[in-house]
């Protein structure tokens, strides 16, 4: 089988959709399917070697139809791209449409979507509709920190990750969150994921706060995180699948409907839009005290988030992919 991936990243849209491309081609590779990728990395460079290590090329040209030619199948997994089913068929593949709700919907030979609670989907002659969190395709190194995190006990003080994507237009909310984190008064230890330079807040007795750029070091942060504070995106999958008790904003609009489900079920706590962080601090110091100070809350938590994600999606797609 030969697959192509077609996912970009960027300062403004984050590293989510190619973090999932690299999660499909590490289980096709494991497969013995030749993969190759297309689109661009910037800002998600520790993916671009993840790639680079599992001998993917990147393909030059943006056009599918052109680019599809000689592979079996093509997944795509952007909100900018629109119906190209047909010229990708007419290359000889199958389109795989990688989607969030409405965001990135499109017709295809199998559409994926899997988001907690998916809404109903208007039919628009896509073949196989494969939808839930069952399908969440996450990277084989969020698969082992799993493993290594279930044997690590808690800290003292308390291990908290924020961390809302790559974009750097999100530091002066990260800068709020640490602000509330501070008007906690409790003790804690936190790690800051952020491109550019937040605002930190002075400190009282026994917290401390440490800033860095997103790295290819993050999942073995978050194997020893106690709290996260995290985007209502990919990587609160892989919180959910590490079993992290997470305090979840809701960055974007397409984050939206996971963001409300993820509450429905249970899978955090909630802070709210990030728009409306700066007007709502006590409300969301708030929630992160009792996130920090509740042991049973963040053990209930970690226990639904381990058992509803288990990160095996891809193979699952893939599976119907290679009997398609």
């Amino acid at each position: 089988m030969k697959l192509l991936l077609r996912a970009d990243a960027s300062p403004t849209i984050g590293a989510g959709h190619v973090a999932r491309a690299v999660a499909y081609a590490e289980r096709a590779v494991a497969r013995g399917w030749q993969v190759s990728f297309a689109g661009t990395t910037a800002n998600a460079e520790w993916l671009a070697v993840r790639l680079a290590e599992l001998s993917v090329p990147v393909l030059p040209g943006s056009s599918l139809g052109a680019l599809a030619s000689g592979f079996d199948a093509v997944l795509l997994d952007h909100y900018a791209i629109g119906d190209v089913r047909a010229e990708v068929n007419a290359a000889g593949a199958r389109l795989v449409s990688i989607e969030d709700d409405a965001f990135g919907r499109r017709p295809a030979d199998v559409v994926v979507d899997c988001g907690f609670a998916p809404g109903p989907r208007p039919a628009d002659g896509s073949d196989v509709l494969l939808r839930g969190v069952e399908y969440t395709a996450l990277r084989d190194v969020v698969l082992r920190a799993r493993a290594r995190r279930a044997s690590q006990g808690p800290s003292n003080p308390p291990h908290v990750t924020v961390v809302l994507g790559g974009g750097a237009e999100w530091t002066s909310t990260v800068a709020l969150l640490l602000r509330a984190l501070r008007d906690t008064g409790l003790p804690f230890t936190a790690d800051a994921l952020v491109r550019g330079t937040p605002e930190l807040p002075s400190l009282v007795d026994g917290q401390e706060i440490r800033v860095a750029a997103p790295h290819a070091g993050l999942l073995e942060v978050l194997t020893t995180t106690d709290v996260a504070i995290s985007a209502s995106g990919v990587t609160f999958l892989e919180l959910c699948c590490l079993g992290v008790p997470t305090a979840a904003v809701q960055l974007v609009d397409n984050q939206a409907a996971g963001y409300r489900a993820a509450l429905d079920l249970g899978l955090a706590s909630p802070l709210g839009e990030a728009a409306t962080v700066a007007d709502r601090l006590p409300e969301v110091t708030a929630t992160l005290r009792e996130l920090l100070s509740d042991t049973a809350l963040r053990s209930r938590l970690s226990r639904t988030t381990g058992a509803t994600v288990d990160g095996g999606g891809a193979d699952r797609v893939l599976d119907v992919l290679a009997s398609y």
